[in-house]
C-alpha cells in the first residue's frame, strides 16, 4: 500500500525590506489597510496556515539617509492584525514582536487578546534585536548583546514568563494569581485575559546559528529559516529535530518552514529571465554601494557600482551590525567577484541572492513537493516581491497543482492555527 504523501504547510510574510520592487507599476502602498487585507485574503483563499507581519521599530538608515529600497513606514502589526481578524475567518495571524523592547505582561496580554478576537488564530514571532540604533528610540544606551548569550537568556526568560501568564488561567476558565521573579523580569498579580482558545498562541522563531537552533528547539512551535537548498535544508531540519528530545519534545511537535520568494513564468526560461530582472530592480546602483559600505565600514560613494570592488580592506570596527566578520565577508565577496567577473552591483546581487523558487507553475510545484518529501522542510513562508498582489499568481496557478499532487489541503479542516499546523494544544502547567 502506498503511503500518503507528506502534507505541506504554507504561510506568507508581508515584505519589510529591499524585497519589494518599488518601481513596478503594480506596486502599491505598504501602509494602507487595503494592502494588508488583499494579501491576507489571498493567503486565506490559498488555504495558507498563517500570515506574518514584521515589526519595524526603526527606519533603516545609512549615513543619515533612509535606505532607498527599504520600507519607509510600517504600522504596528498588533494593531493591524485584529483588523485583519475581522476580514478573514481561518487564516492564522502572526506578528513579530521583540523581547528586547517589550515586557512579558504587555505582549502576553496583546497576543492573548488577538487569540480571542480571532477565535484561536494568533502567533508570536519572537525577535531578539541586535540593532543599537533601535535602542535609541527607547532611551537605552544599548541592548543585550547576542554575542555573549545575554540576549538569548533574556529572551528565554521572556518567553517562559509569557507562558506562565498564559497558564495562569485554568482550562475551565478560572484565574489564578501568578508570581515571577527572575534575573531579567519580575511581575506578580493576576493576568487579565482568559486562557487562549488554542491553549497558547503559537510561538515562532527565526533560526540560523547553533545558539538560535538550541533556543528554538526549547521554545518554538514553528521555525523560520533561510536555508534554500535541499541539502542545506535536510541538514538543518535533522539538526534542529535532534535537539528536541532534551526538552521532552517529539520530532513531530515542530514545523520548519524556510522563507522564499517565488518567481513564476509561462516557461522555466521565462521565469529565469523575470527573476534576473527582479534582482536588478531590488539591488539598485545606490543600494549596491550602500550594501558595500555596510560591509567595508567606509565611505565608498565615489565608487562606480558597475566597477570593481575596492582594493582597500574593510574597517571591522565601523562595519554595520549583523554582517559578522567584515573581513571574512569581504574575502568571500572578492572571491565571488574574481570567479564570475562581477562588478560591485553584480557581486551584491550574487552574494545576497535569496535563492527564490523560479520556474513554471509545474516546476515550482514539483520542487516544493520534492523538498518537503525529502525532509528539507515542512513547508514554506512565501515572501512576495510585489505588494499587494504578489501572492495572486501563486495561489491561482501553483496551489491547484499542489492539491492535485495530494500534498496540500483542499479545505481547512480546523478553525485554529494549531489545527492548521497539526500541533497539539500545550499541556496546562498550572
Amino acid at each position: 500500500m502506498t503511503a500518503a504523501p507528506k502534507q505541506m504547510h504554507l504561510a506568507a510574510h508581508f515584505p519589510v525590506d529591499d524585497t519589494t520592487v518599488w518601481d513596478d507599476p503594480r506596486s502599491g502602498s505598504q501602509i494602507e489597510f487595503a494592502s494588508f487585507a488583499h494579501l491576507a485574503r489571498t493567503a486565506e483563499r490559498g488555504l495558507f496556515d498563517f500570515f506574518l507581519l514584521a515589526e519595524g521599530l526603526r527606519l533603516r538608515e545609512h549615513d543619515g539617509l533612509v535606505d532607498d529600497l527599504d520600507v519607509a513606514g510600517r504600522p504596528d502589526p498588533l494593531t493591524v492584525l485584529p483588523a485583519l481578524a475581522a476580514v478573514t475567518d481561518r487564516l492564522g495571524l502572526a506578528a513579530s514582536a521583540g523581547a528586547t523592547f517589550h515586557e512579558p505582561y504587555e505582549l502576553a496580554r496583546r497576543f492573548a487578546t488577538l487569540d480571542h478576537l480571532s477565535a484561536g488564530r494568533s502567533a508570536w514571532n519572537v525577535v531578539t534585536s541586535a540593532d543599537a540604533s533601535t535602542a535609541e528610540n527607547f532611551r537605552r544606551a544599548g541592548q543585550p548583546d547576542r554575542a555573549d548569550g545575554d540576549g538569548y537568556a533574556r529572551t528565554a526568560e521572556f518567553v517562559a514568563t509569557t507562558r506562565e501568564l498564559w497558564d495562569s488561567w485554568t482550562p475551565d476558565g478560572s484565574p489564578r494569581p501568578f508570581a515571577h521573579h527572575g534575573r531579567h523580569f519580575s511581575a506578580e498579580g493576576e493576568f487579565t485575559v482568559p486562557r487562549s482558545p488554542q491553549g497558547h498562541p503559537v510561538v515562532i522563531r527565526a533560526v540560523d546559528g547553533a545558539q538560535d537552533r538550541e533556543f528554538a528547539a526549547a521554545v518554538a512551535d514553528v521555525v523560520l529559516t533561510r536555508h534554500g537548498t535541499p541539502r542545506a535544508g535536510r541538514a538543518f531540519c535533522a539538526d534542529v529535530r535532534s535537539r528536541l528530545a532534551k526538552y521532552g519534545r517529539e520530532p513531530g511537535g515542530l514545523r520548519i518552514m524556510p522563507g522564499t520568494g517565488v518567481v513564476l513564468g509561462d516557461s522555466d526560461a521565462d521565469a529565469r529571465e523575470r527573476a534576473a530582472g527582479i534582482r536588478l530592480q531590488q539591488v539598485s546602483p545606490q543600494y549596491a554601494i550602500a550594501a558595500l559600505e555596510w560591509i567595508w565600514g567606509r565611505d565608498l560613494s565615489s565608487y562606480d557600482p558597475d566597477g570593481p570592488l575596492p582594493a582597500c580592506d574593510p574597517d571591522p570596527a565601523a562595519a554595520r551590525a549583523g554582517h559578522g566578520d567584515a573581513l571574512a565577508v569581504a574575502a568571500r565577496w572578492r572571491e565571488l567577484s574574481r570567479e564570475k567577473g562581477l562588478s560591485i552591483r553584480g557581486t551584491v546581487i550574487e552574494a545576497t541572492d535569496r535563492q527564490p523558487l523560479v520556474g513554471s507553475p509545474e516546476t515550482v510545484a514539483a520542487e516544493m513537493t520534492r523538498r518537503v518529501a525529502a525532509g528539507a522542510a515542512d513547508g514554506f513562508v512565501l515572501v512576495p516581491h510585489l505588494t499587494p498582489g504578489g501572492l495572486d499568481d501563486f495561489v491561482d496557478r501553483v496551489v491547484p497543482l499542489l492539491q492535485e499532487r495530494g500534498v496540500f489541503r483542499t479545505a481547512y479542516t480546523g478553525s485554529t492555527l494549531r489545527s492548521h499546523l497539526g500541533l497539539a494544544a500545550p499541556v496546562w502547567k498550572g
